[in-house]
């Protein structure tokens, strides 16, 4: 285990550029220790965390990315970074926003007519069945715009967008209700519904807040707009929100700010919004009966407010649908604990987090037992009648994480730039720890579910300021990795973030995700069906339609079918690309030379490129992923003809002219080359391959290749007959291309099943 550690140290010393002038020769810890001048107590934070090549991560962590409009995507305990997912913001190596199916999840987003190319992702939510994390689907919201996105985490693309059709803000969102029927959103800064306008001076009267449920079906893998509706709310400044589970499920939860519905004006002379929106010494939580909501939706009380459902707030209150309790001033954050009893609060600029017991208010609405009402008529519970406890943690408490543990969580301290760990049941603080610095959320190994896995808390704090090498002016983020398995919090890693500002974050075992390995062939990765315009080899075309030419193009290692595409002046050109391949990780790109064009080509996925070939020219097309040792062979021209151009009838010369010689010494290489490939073959068939199915998949490829081989070596020998020693060459060659990959792939798997230990079964 010492030298595993060493070896990681080692090479972590090596990738960042550490000099250590007795590094490289140390042969003990105790040396590298001495020369890197580390403790014990850091070498016992490297091993914790630290991952050998080749090695998993216990839990996947998917974390909002700010302004970037992604999501970033990490493992624990290496804090490796795995993926950024496109959603709101195109993004070109995945080519999205770049490819046609793409662009229509995007233009899906559109708000008042208008294509947002950014957006301020914050809260992203993983599905859920009977209060577990499922790891089927994330959504996430845009503050910069009242939308949702939904990912597939089948391949960890964004398949749908939602534009909220009343709210003109929002923050609380996204939040899922304990089977994912529902997806909760509540808006941020109050507006007139639906987007309209009325002046501040009205601001009491027609400026509202809301709450939406959007209604998830999870057999079609999409939000049904259709279904979903949302609750009118006053103007308060509605935040976070949380769905109560198992003895409070069928109710959320979604607190507020600026309850003083105070509007600023600094510019004339008035105070400020921070003046005047933290005035009071509490603000509002809102407790909604989402399912008995769902009644009053479907019995059609509702108004419609551009073509979407909602419930207004008379209708709310004479239904007994909405209730009010006071809460710390400018809370940010509402937490439901695992077994849906307790809801903890704490207010940014108050030292407690509160407690609150859904027995006790559910004892509250049933008697009858308020303090009155608010301006608009909603029943207020008092503060003392919900109430189990209240504990005192620091400066600044945000947002909570449950543990594994019963009855502990975790409370960020932004002021304090710490963490708390408390016991909610006793109401007993616990330990805290420091972090770096200005803590906003954290989130513990699936803090939100119903059954916590603990282990891991990870701080997202809002500044680094000294902690990494200075990179200008604009600092990264910084994520810190806590040891929460034992009775005091131990900090055991700092992760810059290059991307946005990360808010919160949801984490899930690895062991729930099931992605694809590859698509089924002919993918249409946007709508997760079978794109209209996949082709197979030997089926691919160039069809015109006046002037619309359509290219149905495959790609597999290492050419695109057909390589040269002609066109007139002015014609609209659709290059719908195939990548046939089955084998793993191996993706293809394609771009157009000066097009704004790149796909991303994963295997088995279908592809739309549009272009309008408007300037005369030749323009190379080519493969964006380095694929194979032929990568870059592998290329085509888009040949533009001017408008009026009449082609010379005339024969291009070879570059190089092959003899029957070479022919024969390129059969010898293929019939050589074909006996590697055999002994590969008997060696995987002589074992349960079968039982692997990455190797199943591999030899699926393989037996494509050698197809492929077959049929070009059919031609190579048609040529040859008829004395065409130049296309039987390069046929004779191109025989020899499908060979090596054969080959290739061939060795991948015997390599596979070598490391996994496969068994002999026949001689």
């Amino acid at each position: 285990m010492a030298k595993t550690i060493l070896n990681g140290l080692l090479a972590t010393a090596t990738a960042v550029g550490l000099s250590f002038p007795s590094i490289a020769s140390a042969q003990s810890l105790d040396e590298v220790m001495e020369a890197r001048g580390l403790t014990q107590q850091d070498l016992l934070a490297a091993a914790k965390t630290y991952t050998p090549t080749g090695g998993r991560d216990e839990f996947i962590v998917f974390s909002s990315g700010g302004q970037s409009g992604q999501i970033m995507v990490y493992g624990v305990p290496s804090m490796r970074i795995l993926k950024y997912v496109s959603v709101f913001t195109p993004e070109p190596w995945q080519g999205y926003g770049f490819d046609e199916e793409s662009k229509a999840v995007l233009e899906q987003g559109r708000i008042d007519g208008k294509l947002l190319n950014w957006g301020d992702t914050h809260h992203p939510a993983i599905s859920e069945t009977d209060g577990d994390l499922d790891g089927e689907w994330l959504f996430i919201n845009d503050k910069s715009a009242p939308r949702i996105g939904l990912v597939s985490l089948h391949d960890f693309e964004t398949q749908q967008i939602v534009v909220n059709p009343i709210m003109q803000s929002e923050h609380g969102g996204a939040f899922v209700t304990p089977n994912t029927d529902y997806i909760i959103e509540a808006t941020q800064y109050p507006a007139p519904l639906g987007r309209g306008f009325a002046p501040l001076s009205e601001f009491n009267e027609k400026y509202r807040g809301a709450v939406t449920y959007w209604k998830f079906d999870r057999e079609a893998g999409r939000i049904d707009q259709s279904k979903s509706f949302s609750l009118e709310l006053p103007p308060y400044s509605q935040d976070l929100s949380d769905a109560g589970k198992l003895v409070s499920d069928g109710w959320s939860f979604t607190n507020s700010f600026c309850a003083e519905r105070y509007v600023g004006g600094i510019e004339s002379g008035r105070p400020p919004f921070e003046a005047g929106c933290s005035q009071n010494d509490t603000d509002y939580l809102h407790v909604i009966n989402w399912e008995k909501a769902v009644g009053v939706y479907e019995a059609g009380k509702v108004e419609m407010i551009n073509d979407h459902p909602v419930i207004m707030m008379d209708t709310a209150i004479e239904e007994g649908l909405v209730y009010l309790i006071a809460e710390p001033k400018s809370p940010h954050g509402v937490d439901v604990s695992p077994d849906g009893e307790y809801i903890v609060v704490g207010g940014k600029l108050d030292t407690h987090a509160s407690v609150y017991s859904f027995s006790k208010i559910m004892a509250a609405v049933e008697a009858g037992n308020f303090s009155g009402t608010d301006p608009y008529g909603i029943p207020i519970i008092s503060m003392e009648d919900a109430l189990h406890v209240q504990v005192a943690l620091g400066l600044g408490p945000l947002h909570n994480q449950f543990d594994s543990k019963e009855c502990v969580i975790y409370t960020s301290l932004y002021v304090d730039s710490q963490v708390a760990k408390w016991d909610y049941c006793e109401g007993k603080l616990l330990d805290k720890i420091s972090i770096h610095y200005n803590i906003g959320h954290l989130v513990a190994m699936e803090g939100e579910s119903v059954h916590p896995a603990g282990k891991y808390l990870i701080s997202l704090n809002k500044l680094a300021i000294d902690r990494f090498n200075p990179v200008g002016p604009l600092h990264p983020q910084n994520h810190q990795l806590i040891d929460i398995s034992g009775d005091k919090m131990e900090l055991l890693y700092d992760m810059p973030v290059p991307l946005g500002e990360p808010h919160y974050a949801a984490a899930i075992a690895a062991e729930k995700l099931k992605p694809l390995v590859r698509y089924r062939y002919g993918t249409n990765s946007r709508t997760g069906g079978k794109h209209e315009g996949a082709v197979r080899p030997g089926q691919e075309r160039i069809e015109r339609d006046g002037d619309t030419v359509t290219v149905y193009m495959t790609a597999i290692r290492s050419h695109f079918t057909p390589e040269i595409v002609e066109v007139n002046e002015g014609d609209t050109v659709r290059f719908v690309v195939t990548n046939s391949e089955r084998a793993e990780d191996e993706t293809h790109g394609f771009s157009i030379s000066t097009f704004d064009v790149n796909l991303s080509l994963e295997p088995g996925k279908t592809a739309t490129a549009e272009i309008v070939a408007d300037r005369p020219g030749v323009y190379s097309y080519y493969c964006t992923e380095f694929c194979s040792a032929l990568h870059l062979e592998m290329t085509g021209y888009l040949v533009v003809k001017p408008e009026g151009y009449v082609e010379e009838a005339t024969v291009g010369e070879e570059g190089t002219l092959w003899t029957e010689a070479d022919y024969k010494k390129q059969v010898e290489t293929n019939v050589q080359t074909q006996g590697v490939i055999d002994s590969v073959v008997v060696y995987i068939t002589s074992r349960n391959f079968q039982d692997f199915p990455e190797v199943v998949a591999l030899v699926e490829d393989a037996t494509d290749q050698l197809t492929f081989a077959e049929d070009a070596k059919a031609k190579s020998e048609a040529a040859a007959t008829e004395s065409d020693w130049q296309n039987a060459t390069l046929w004779a060659g191109q025989w020899w291309q499908y060979q090596v990959k054969a080959a290739d792939i061939g060795l991948r798997a015997k390599n596979f099943l070598d490391e996994e230990g496969a068994v002999v079964t026949a001689e």
